[in-house]
């Protein structure tokens, strides 16, 4: 971590290779300094199988594949929040490839709501110590020349974190594409008007910085796609382009909320993804088991 006034320029470009996966609809991101060969991996993906109960690493070993193929340093594996659609594979490459990995502080929220939904217990550490740093709003931090700045966006989860890397930003799930709309408020810790106040936030950067989303799900069939600009948010955004008051939002996000489904994965998902990615224990013969909270989500 390095004092803003002493960070590297953050006008740069970086050299940004995205990987999709098509299970849950996730985009995750290889960043890379140009000038150098450092890099960081954002919402990294750990493959699951919920009827097999299996996991598996297609999509994590395609990420460290090319991070090795381009002779690349992996400096950060950040996390923009506690994904509750697709587990994390950070541990999993952190262990090929080294890195340190990073989440918002408000995982500590999430840990303690979720602890217990989960009857986690008391050696259950709700102190977010299980990641490597905990980003506070306003942090910098340095992939090569590269400057990062962790903008703290609440609202879909207390812990959802915009990272500004050069002149691209990464908005995890409080944004989607201007035709997808915004992020769901109605987990637990959500909060349509603080998710309102984050997205006017990330929409005062420069009109012309990129924004990476974490999910698109290519709304009335069109293609996949995943970069978009503050300005294009601004102008087109369904539910939050400029001149939606918070008002309106608000009751449009609620009104939608209430017809949802929960996320197909959330269940293994915050489980494993609230612990920074890691699996449960093994027990004397090896097997890992998950917990299924009974009407409790």
């Amino acid at each position: 971590m390095t004092p803003a006034s002493e960070a590297p320029s953050p006008g740069a470009t970086p050299r940004i290779t995205p990987f999709f996966d098509k299970e849950s609809n996730t985009i995750s991101y290889v960043v890379r300094d140009p000038a150098s060969l450092s890099c960081a991996v954002i919402d990294s993906v750990l493959d699951f199988d919920y009827a097999a109960g299996r996991v598996s690493t297609a999509s994590a070993d395609a990420v460290i594949e090319h991070i090795r193929r381009e002779k690349l340093h992996l400096e950060w594996l950040i996390e923009t929040h506690v994904h509750a659609d697709h587990l994390s594979a950070a541990p999993y490459i952190q262990q090929r490839l080294g890195g340190r990995i990073g989440i918002g502080e408000g995982i500590r929220a999430v840990q303690d709501t979720f602890g217990k939904v989960f009857n986690e217990g008391t050696e259950f550490r709700r102190d977010g110590s299980q990641f490597d740093h905990l980003f506070q709003d306003g942090d910098t931090y340095e992939i090569g020349a590269l400057r990062g700045t962790a903008l703290s966006t609440p609202g879909h989860t207390p812990a959802c974190m915009t990272h500004v890397i050069g002149d691209a930003a990464f908005v995890g799930d409080t944004l989607f594409m201007p035709d997808g709309g915004t992020a769901r408020a109605d987990f637990p810790g959500g909060d349509a008007h603080a998710l309102y106040r984050s997205i006017r936030r990330v929409l005062a950067l420069p009109p012309e910085t990129r924004l990476f989303m974490c999910h698109d799900y290519g709304p009335n069939g069109r293609p996949i796609r995943w970069e978009t600009t503050v300005a294009e948010e601004r102008a087109h955004n369904i539910h939050v382009r400029d001149g939606v008051t918070e008002e309106e939002f608000v009751a449009l996000r609620t009104a939608r909320d209430a017809t949802l489904a929960m996320p197909r994965l959330i269940i293994p998902s915050i489980q494993v993804n609230m612990q920074a990615g890691q699996l449960p224990p093994a027990d004397g013969a090896g097997r890992r088991f998950l917990k299924v909270p009974l009407n409790g989500l």
